[in-house]
């Protein structure tokens, strides 16, 4: 399926784009979709398992199903001050 993705802050610089697309399977979770992007864009395989990513309007763990109509942002990890 193909799956719409909204980076932001560090995610949406190493992606290069607010929102991209990928090609993942049916059956795939977040997880999948963690694993994904770091193959995809490797500079962003050291913040792969700190991302966190929202399904729909709820954050979601990596077991959590996909759905190609469905809004998925991902968000890297946040510090201020």
């Amino acid at each position: 399926m193909k799956l719409v993705v909204r980076l932001f802050a560090r995610a949406r610089d190493v992606g290069g784009a607010e929102r991209i697309e990928l090609e993942i399977p049916s059956s795939a979770c977040v997880g999948d979709l963690r694993l994904a992007l770091a193959e995809r864009f490797p500079e962003m395989s050291g913040m792969a398992p700190s991302l966190l990513f929202a399904v729909g309007t709820e954050y979601a763990d990596d077991s959590a199903p996909l759905e190609s109509a469905t809004e998925v942002a991902c968000f890297p990890p946040v510090s201020g001050g």
